[in-house]
């Protein structure tokens, strides 16, 4: 079974640096390896935040946001993670098992409309920071507590707000996920929330992965990863909803 959960959060990792969704394979990894909803959570966390880290390095000459945007929504983002951790942790697992379906669905439906959510966005009026911070927030809320399809819906409020540089947005939403998941582990961490045994060489799955498709993701056509990654992402929600 470990080999197993590092495969899968391998190939997790990779589909994080081409197109994202990486999640949708290491929760219900998780799960089926028989941890706990809850700990799974906080453990597919722990594994797919090294990766998430190289990807705001690659992304950090892309960068030109303001001081003023970075340092707000950056505050609002540890808050609403913060928030959404000990949500979790608070959160037994029948509960969270009752959940998980409606979330994964939450997730499925964002990652396969993300496009046209954010070409609409991008059209209707440009908003201010403390609308934005505002969104942020709740988007952090949802990060910390689950947190799939939370970097489509940080790219839509980007476009909301005017932005059109998509590495520049690319590199924000890294930033501001990595920001979430950070105070989110650590919460997970004092809690107790993590297993540990398939944690640490997940993480390490989920590194390679991303670091070895890297090299040549800019090759890849986005649209045919993005494709299996909503057919696993849709593949999972209807297995949870017929499990529950």
């Amino acid at each position: 079974m470990p080999i197993i959960l590092f495969l899968a959060t391998a190939i997790g990792g990779a589909l994080n640096a081409v197109a994202g969704g990486g999640s949708f394979l290491t929760l219900p990894a998780l799960i089926v390896a028989g941890v706990s909803p809850v700990s799974a959570n906080a453990t597919s966390t722990l594994a797919l935040w090294p990766a998430s880290v190289s990807s705001t390095f690659a992304y950090r000459g892309d960068i030109t946001t303001s001081r003023r945007w970075m340092t707000v929504l950056g505050a609002t983002s540890l808050a609403g993670g913060l928030a959404g951790a000990i949500l979790l942790v608070r959160t037994s697992d029948s509960s969270f098992l009752r959940l998980l379906p409606w979330l994964m669905l939450v997730a499925a439906v964002t990652f396969t409309f993300g496009q046209k959510l954010r070409d609409a966005t991008a059209h209707a009026g440009t908003p201010g920071l403390p609308v934005v911070a505002v969104a942020q927030f709740f988007i952090a809320i949802y990060g910390g507590y689950f947190g799939g399809g939370m970097g489509i819906m940080m790219l839509a409020t980007m476009a909301l707000a005017g932005m059109t540089n998509i590495h520049e947005m690319n590199g924000l939403k890294s930033f501001l996920g990595v920001a979430i998941n950070a105070v989110a582990l650590g919460t997970f961490i004092l809690s107790g929330a993590i297993t540990w045994k398939y944690g640490l060489a997940m993480a390490v799955g989920a590194t390679a992965g991303a670091y070895l498709t890297a090299s040549f993701a800019r090759r890849i056509d986005a649209r045919y990863v993005r494709t299996v990654v909503i057919a696993v992402g849709w593949l999972m929600t209807a297995y949870f909803f017929v499990k529950r």
